[in-house]
This record gives C-alpha cells, sequence and structure tokens, in this order.
C-alpha cells in the first residue's frame, strides 16, 4: 500500500436522492461496458485519460478498489493506464490531455489500493509534467510534452493533477504551481473570463478552469479571482455546445471550491438536467463516447459525496 491518502469518510449531509440514482446507473453502466482490456470501445473511450476520468468516478463515489463490487472495474482501468505508460520518460498516452488525467487517476488511486505499480509510474509521469513546464516558453503547457507554446485548458489540465498529486504525498515544487497560475491570469479578460490562449474570447468552460486552479492554491484574494467568479455567476444556465461535460466536471469542481451556496444552486439544476438526459442504461449522450459523457456527467456530481482529497475543502 502507498503512503497516500486514506479516502474520507462520506460527510453528514444527506446525499440527494436523485444524485444517489443518477450515481449509480451510471456506474452500473460503465462497469458493464468495460472490456477485457480495461477500457471502453465507444468515441474516446481507449484514451487512457478517458480511462482515467472513469476510474476517478467510481474513487469520487467512495468505491472499495480493493474488495468492493467495483474492484475488478477500478483495477482493470489502473492496469490499461499503467500500460499505455512510456517506460523510458513516464508519458502516457499521446497526449497531454490523456497525460494529465491519467496521472490524476493514478494520483487519487495512490494509497487507497494496493498495487505495487502505481507508485513509480505515478512518480515518472509527475516528472514528465514538471520536465515538460520548464521547456515550455510560458512555463505552462500544451498538448506534448516538448510543445513551447500553451493555452489554458492543457495547462488547467496538469494543474490539477499536480495538486492531486500533491495530495497524494508527491513533491510538488511551488514554483510549478506558481508559474502555472501566472500563465493562467495572462488569459484572464477585464471581466474575469478566461481565454483559449489569450485575454480574449472568454468563455465559462475555460473560466472555470482558471477558478478551480486558483482556489486549489488557496489564492482566492486577487481582483481577478473575484472578477473570474462573478462572471461564472452570471453565467450558471451556460452550457458547452462542443464540450458538456468536461465543462460540467470543472464548472462544478470551480463552484464548489469557490461559493458553496452558488455550488448547491448549480448542483441542484445540474442533478434536475443529468436526470432528464441519462439513458435508460445508465449511460449519457455526446458524440466523444458514452465512456467519457458518462464519466463527465457523473465527476460533476461527485462533490455530493467529498471522497477524493481533491473535492474537499
Amino acid at each position: 500500500m502507498g503512503a497516500g491518502q486514506d479516502l474520507p469518510r462520506r460527510p453528514d449531509d444527506v446525499i440527494p436522492a436523485q444524485v444517489e440514482l443518477i450515481y449509480e446507473r451510471g456506474l452500473k453502466y460503465l462497469a458493464q461496458s468495460q472490456n477485457a482490456k480495461g477500457c471502453w470501445n465507444d468515441g474516446v473511450g481507449g484514451e487512457p485519460g478517458v480511462v482515467g476520468l472513469c476510474v476517478a468516478a467510481f474513487l469520487a463515489h467512495g468505491e472499495d478498489p480493493n474488495h468492493g463490487s467495483y474492484a475488478k472495474t477500478i483495477r482493470s482501468g489502473l492496469d490499461y493506464i499503467l500500460s499505455q505508460q512510456n517506460e523510458s520518460n513516464g508519458y502516457i498516452g499521446n497526449s497531454m490531455y490523456n497525460h494529465a488525467f491519467a496521472t490524476k487517476a493514478l494520483a487519487e488511486s495512490y494509497g487507497v489500493i494496493d498495487h505495487p505499480k502505481i507508485a513509480p509510474a505515478l512518480k515518472k509521469a509527475v516528472e514528465l509534467i514538471l520536465n515538460a513546464q520548464k521547456r515550455n516558453h510560458f512555463g505552462a503547457w500544451r498538448y506534448t510534452p516538448e510543445s513551447r507554446d500553451a493555452d489554458t485548458t492543457v495547462t488547467g489540465g496538469q494543474l490539477v493533477t499536480l495538486f492531486a498529486a500533491r495530495n497524494a504525498g508527491l513533491a510538488v515544487p511551488d514554483e510549478a504551481i506558481k508559474k502555472g497560475l501566472a500563465y493562467l491570469a495572462t488569459c484572464r479578460g477585464s471581466d474575469g473570463s478566461v481565454g483559449y490562449t489569450s485575454s480574449s474570447g472568454g468563455k465559462p468552460t475555460l473560466t472555470a478552469i482558471g477558478l478551480l486552479c486558483s482556489s486549489l492554491a488557496k489564492e482566492r484574494d486577487s481582483k481577478g479571482y473575484l472578477a473570474s467568479l462573478n462572471f461564472l455567476k452570471g453565467n450558471l444556465d451556460y452550457r458547452d455546445r462542443y464540450y458538456p461535460y468536461y465543462y460540467e466536471y470543472y464548472m462544478a469542481q470551480a463552484l464548489f471550491h469557490a461559493d458553496e451556496e452558488v455550488w448547491k444552486d448549480w448542483n441542484a439544476r445540474n442533478a434536475r438536467y443529468l436526470g432528464t438526459i441519462q439513458g435508460r442504461d445508465g449511460s449519457f449522450p455526446g458524440n466523444q463516447g458514452a465512456s467519457f459523457s458518462t464519466a463527465g456527467a457523473l465527476l460533476s456530481l461527485a462533490l455530493n459525496y467529498r471522497y477524493l482529497p481533491i473535492y474537499e475543502k
């Protein structure tokens, strides 16, 4: 067993019945549709980052990865992620998106599952993130470890993963966090919105990423932070046309860490909405495939459970 975190207990808060129903049905779908390799056959379900999100969806519900009813599903997913790692440099998959979400799943599993390969794999994966940042002109990240340019989605993914790794007990330099946050700040407009590669064209999805990273870093006192929070408060009914579940995944976390009362309102709306679009088999629709859509939808509800350290205050 690694020397990482233990899964915290379920809070005293009563879990809304609708949330629990949606979540249980979604997990059942993911478990039943996982293939023998440990990934999924739909859309992007074979990408290790998506498998990482699926694994996280189980852990975020408090499922036991050692002896529980979904232990085999979780372990198979982790084994698949490990099989996709380059042994020489620690790179998982073929993009930094994949690498971030796959590494985050390893960090969230470290210390709560008896699996000897996770610790060395996680260490290598985190080192790759840090080394990629050192080579990057902006002190941030983009599509590959060699990228010299940056964007807010990839950068946000790496930062959240570094926080998860730090929660698991790995050493993550403060300087790496500060540089990543500094890049995100350059992409924040005067209205608080965050753009893709600059401060123009800001969107709620990108703003949620930026706000979450600042919250996890405990940097909540700046005017920019408050402006971003106000921007999101003014867009509570927003739906991302292209990546709706990616948006919900980040929006839930951003609001939870920034303003719990606003999160409660948004969470209730989100649960009602997800309840209307969930399929009879427990899956969620989307052009990226049902595994990605379902994992993203469930993780947008996972703050109700507070099992993962990164989902705690």
